[in-house]
């Protein structure tokens, strides 16, 4: 990569970090400072926790599709700004019920897809990838270190004193959308980075897609159903003081990260994805029932607790890449937006029933009731297709090749290439090819040489 493509891979994650951060660090300090507000009740806390997810969720296609109007840095900057007021809502609340309005709009500041769609249009084709990746890691460290820092700047701080490091840090991301990260010299709709609304459609007709969404939605479900009552766990049950929780938080996360590594290594090298996938599910479903059985025994409680996360961090990680090969070449933006719609909706739907299932069984039953919805997600993905290893290219076409209508004809002859769609606004041609058969050199007299 060049300089201006490596400046807005690591601006571009700053921006997101710094919200994942301020989103995130709530989860394991809430349930516990909330359990003493006036009027609160184990519902209206899970509502706490998962309401941005509502707004997010709802807001998320509508707000890429702005940025293709306006521009990207306004929808960026006004969705962060609208983040730093939630948080500044949330940090002058007295009652639960101001939080939860200050988190529904925390999360109205639905960024993603202007964000993905800005560093597509920074960035040259076939570098595209690698800022995508970038940027989509730092949603997994982030969530990480909010784990970590989020007890520590409590115990300073208080609950109110969370909400004003992430107001700051919201503020923070608007002075590096205005003056670090780099001006776009074009805009364009990129269908393997933007949500496209003549393919929103297809996408929502396809039944494989409408599986990889039904598993992003459950997983993120579990993940804040779990949290409305961890918490309560690791105080209780391991008599840590909320000031410690990291010293839970921090091996765990290091070492599921760690083992969940080979196992991605496994089923994208060795083409072992839909075992693996299927076999993760699994994992969590384990996890659940031993965290439900035995949570107040702390071997097997801490053990539950990082088989769940070796099982999240590899879903979490392969997940983006079957819907990536599951899309059609020229819908996998739409295809990833709607799929970050489903992950939200999912944090929303935890939080709330959550809450619900605390209300009526207590902490045993919210993690039996994660094993049934994780069971119901392993039937789903049985009946997934064996995806094909094909991988995604771009290339950029030369004037000829463009307004030659016989191109896209010609390029599906090409040996290798399995789909092909060229968007002329760009000027680029999309390709799912398999590489084992395909030669770059061979498409050498439609691309443009630079």
């Amino acid at each position: 990569m060049n300089s201006l493509e490596k400046r807005t891979a690591l601006s571009l994650a700053a921006v997101y970090a710094v919200r994942m951060l301020g989103l995130f660090m709530i989860l394991p300090v809430f349930p516990l400072y909330a359990k003493n507000m006036p009027d609160s009740s184990p519902f209206l806390i899970g509502l706490a926790i998962g309401i941005y997810g509502l707004t997010q969720a709802l807001l998320q296609i509508p707000l890429g599709l702005l940025s293709d109007k306006i521009g990207r840095k306004p929808v960026i900057a006004g969705g962060l700004l609208i983040f730093a007021i939630g948080s500044v809502v949330a940090a002058l609340s007295h009652d639960i019920e101001q939080i939860i309005l200050g988190r529904a709009i925390q999360g109205m500041g639905a960024i993603a897809a202007a964000t993905m769609a800005l560093a597509a249009d920074l960035t040259r084709e076939h570098h595209r990838a690698k800022v995508m990746a970038i940027i989509g890691m730092t949603i997994g460290i982030s969530f990480s270190v909010a784990m970590i820092i989020g007890p520590l700047i409590s115990q300073w701080a208080g609950l109110s004193g969370i909400f004003w490091v992430t107001t700051a840090l919201a503020l923070l991301g608007i002075v590096f959308i205005l003056f670090i990260v780099p001006p776009a010299p074009i805009q364009h709709r990129h269908c393997d980075a933007g949500i496209i609304s003549g393919y929103l459609a297809p996408t929502f007709k396809n039944p494989t897609l409408i599986r990889m969404n039904i598993g992003v939605f459950i997983l993120h479900l579990l993940m804040t159903a779990n949290f409305t009552v961890i918490p309560f766990i690791f105080r209780d049950h391991l008599a840590l003081a909320q000031a410690e929780h990291w010293k839970v938080y921090l091996p765990v996360f290091i070492l599921s990260f760690i083992l969940s590594i080979p196992l991605i290594i496994l089923a994208e090298k060795y083409q072992k994805i839909k075992p693996l996938f299927i076999t993760s599910i699994i994992i969590l479903i384990v996890a659940q029932l031993l965290m439900g059985f035995m949570n107040e025994l702390t071997l097997p409680l801490l053990f539950s607790f990082l088989l769940f996360f070796i099982g999240f961090n590899f879903l979490e990680a392969v997940q983006p890449s079957l819907v990536a090969k599951y899309s059609s070449v020229n819908t996998k933006g739409t295809a990833m937006g709607v799929f970050a719609t489903a992950q939200f909706m999912g944090i929303f739907v935890g939080g709330l029933l959550g809450g619900i299932v605390l209300t009526y069984t207590g902490i045993s039953g919210v993690m039996f009731f994660g094993a049934i919805i994780a069971t119901i997600w392993l039937i789903v993905a049985f009946r997934l297709p064996q995806p094909k290893f094909y991988n995604n290219m771009i290339f950029k076409l030369n004037k000829q090749s463009l307004s030659d209508n016989n191109t896209l004809k010609e390029l599906n002859k090409i040996i290798g290439i399995k789909e092909s769609s060229i968007a002329p606004t760009e000027g680029v041609v999309y390709l799912k090819v398999d590489k084992a058969h395909f030669n770059a050199a061979d498409l050498s007299p439609y691309i443009t040489k630079n």
